[in-house]
Formats: C-alpha cells, structure tokens, sequence
C-alpha cells in the first residue's frame, strides 16, 4: 500500500513544461483554482505551467498545436469523403474534438480557393484589353465610330458598325429580287431607321456635354424628366473625357450643388469606369468578396431545409452545419478541380460538379435517413431554390461591387 503513491507521482510526471515541480495551484490566466493533477486549466485550458517558455518549449507547443490540427483534418476529410452525412450527424451529437470547426473549415475553404482562381491568372490578361481605344471617347453604348489614325487599322468597333451596314445592306438587296422577302422583311426598314435615329440622338448628347457640360448639367438639374441615370451617364462621360478626379473637382468645374444623389451618381459613374478599365482587378476585387457573401447566403438558404424537414427533430442550427459540411465538400472538389486544370490542361469542373450532385444526393438520405422518392423530391426543390437564390445573391454582388469598385 505504501508504493501507490508514489506510482500515482511517478504517472503525473511530463516533459519539458509539464513536470510536477512547474505545476501551480492556481491558473495564471484566469485566477481558476487548480489541482496537482490538473495539466491544463478546466476553466480556460491554458496550461498548467509556472515555467518561463524558452525556444524548445516554444517550438514543441507550436508543432504539437500543428499536428494536432492536422490530425483532426485528415479525420475531417475522410469522412466527409467516405461517409456522406455521417460527419454532421457526429458533430451534432456531440463528436466534436475529432474534427474541425465547420465554420471555420469552411471559411478557410473558401478563402482558398478564391485565392487560387483570383491569383491563378485567370482575369489578369483582362486588364490588358484597353477598351477606351477600342470604342471612341463618347460615353457608353454608342455605335459611333473609331479609327486607329497611328496604323491605319479599323478598330473592333469599326467592324462592328461596317458589318451591320453590309447585313442592311445585303437584304435590303433580297428585298428587292424576292417578292416572299420583301412583305416579310418590312420591319427592317424602321429598325434600321430608329438605330441610325438613336445614333444620331447619342452623338448630339455628347456634342452638348462637351461644348458646354455647366449647361447641360444645369439642364438635367432643372429638368424634371431627368433621372439618376442621366447624371450618372452625365459624370461617366466627363471622367473618360475630362481631367476631373473627384467629387469636389466635379462641384467646382460644373457648378454642380452637393446633395447626395449627384454624389451618389459621381461615385457610381467613377467606379464603373474602373471596373470597364480595369475588369480583371474588379473580378479579382469582386470574388474576393464572395468568401463572406457565402455566411450570409447560406443561413437564409437553410432556412428552406428547415421548412423541408420541419417534421424532423433537427434545430435550425443542425440544418445549418449540415449546409457548411456540404458547401465544404463542394469547394474541396472544386480546389482538386482547379489543381488538375492547372497543372494537366484539362477540364474537370462540369465533372466534379457532377460528382459533388451525387454526394450531395447520398449525404441527404444518410442525415435526413428517408427513402429515395422523398429525398428526390427535396432534392430536386432544394437544388433549385439554391440556384435561384445564388443568381440573384451573384447579381446583387456584381452590382454592388461596380457601385464600390
């Protein structure tokens, strides 16, 4: 009896921080009451170690915290991997210290891979394609032509306008010799009326705005019939064509009155122009984004998987965990997708896509444990939800970050 004591001492002793002479009674960051055999604080989990750290000790608790996150990945992605639905089941029930934070794991995920698309190369050669000597200085949407005077060359623009000219051109000639073509092609007659119509239209406007922009804008302040889009297009054309930089610039050289909507229509006409200058740095500007757009797509779309399963004794934070698992998985795929494009010269995206359906199927019936006609069913419903949801979420970023570009 006299030897259990000391076996019980012998069995506390660790290496390094963790031996019995650097133990406290008491936690050093949360003032917690501890024991002899706590190794680490019940309260806070900080360690239970009146050492001063040195470099060995710093560096065993780094790689420790780092095979540790490592082990607990490697478990997170074979059973995402192997046992559709089984990780979220485990997780909610309480099987946690095993695997990863969902959230988190899918927030890194994502940051991942945008960062591999944005900086991979694959809207860098955008910026390159200088669209202001592509289309003439005259405000968008315009048909007006532009010619290269330093090569002599037509512009992609020019060909644009001289093939639609030769298309009139060539039935108007059928129309001629084809009594059959000449009753049904009547239309082409006005269309190409109200185009050269709004041409002519289009190039009086700019005139108007470059020979006296102070009037035109005092014209559109007074004009009722004026809209934001008349401003917007007002500022868009003096930026391209003009030396003005901000707001402030644009107040005092057009007399313009600072009241929010001409500065909403100023920052707006700015950042457009940007992004059509610059449409690789606005993609790259824009999918950065997307990683926090996600958090807040999916909890309004597990909001319908509630609804769906509502019979099903699941929180709505169950229903949450299960969409970050299978939004996880999705962006793995995607990742290995990218990688083998890369580096082989393939492309794999439409497969893994496919393939992310079919584990999306099973992951359905293994968690929500219904047969194939229901979880068809939901499947088919929830799948469309989730895409009419993500073009409408995709729309509303693209036009956001044009407006904040």
């Amino acid at each position: 009896m006299e030897d259990l004591p000391e076996k019980k001492e012998t069995s506390l002793i660790s290496k390094g921080r963790y031996e019995l002479k650097f133990r406290g009674t008491e936690c050093l960051n949360c003032g917690h009451i501890l024991d002899i055999n706590d190794k680490y604080c019940p309260n806070c989990s900080q360690a239970n170690s009146t050492k001063r750290l040195v470099l060995k000790d710093f560096f065993d608790e780094f790689f420790s915290s780092l095979i540790n996150y490592d082990s607990k990945l490697l478990t997170t992605l074979y059973t995402m991997l192997v046992k559709p639905g089984s990780i979220t089941r485990d997780y909610i029930n309480g099987k946690r210290v095993s695997y990863t934070n969902p959230f988190r794991f899918l927030l890194s995920l994502a940051f991942l891979y945008f960062l591999m698309v944005s900086y991979g190369g694959a809207f860098s050669n955008l910026d390159e394609l200088n669209l202001d000597e592509k289309i003439e200085q005259s405000g968008p949407m315009s048909f007006s032509i532009n010619t290269d005077k330093d090569n002599g060359k037509e512009t992609d623009s020019t060909i644009v306008v001289n093939q639609i000219n030769n298309v009139f051109k060539e039935l108007d000639s059928l129309k001629t010799t084809d009594p059959i073509l000449t009753e049904s092609l009547k239309g082409l007659d006005s269309l190409e009326h109200n185009i050269k119509e709004w041409e002519i239209k289009e190039k009086q406007t700019d005139s108007l705005m470059a020979a006296n922009p102070k009037a035109y804008f005092q014209k559109l302040e007074s004009d009722t019939n004026s809209n934001f889009y008349d401003k917007a297009e007002f500022f868009f054309i003096m930026l391209r064509n003009d030396s003005i930089s901000d707001y402030t610039e644009a107040k005092e050289k057009y007399h313009i009155t600072g009241s929010w909507r001409n500065r909403l229509a100023f920052n707006t006409s700015k950042s457009t122009l940007r992004a059509w200058r610059q449409p690789g740095s606005w993609l790259n500007d824009t999918m950065a984004k997307l990683p926090f757009v996600i958090f807040f797509f999916l909890p309004v779309f597990t909001i319908f998987i509630y609804m769906v399963y509502i019979r099903k004794k699941f929180t709505y934070t169950d229903h949450l965990i299960f969409s970050f698992h299978n939004q996880s998985l999705l962006f793995i795929l995607l990742i290995l997708s990218w990688i083998i494009d890369t580096i082989l010269g393939w492309s794999t995206a439409g497969l893994f896509l496919f393939i992310f359906g079919i584990y999306l199927f099973q992951s359905m019936r293994k968690f929500y444990s219904q047969g194939f006609l229901k979880t068809s069913i939901k499947y088919l419903f929830l799948n469309s939800v989730f895409t009419f949801l993500a073009i409408i979420t995709v729309l509303l970023l693209g036009v956001g970050s044009i407006f904040t570009y």
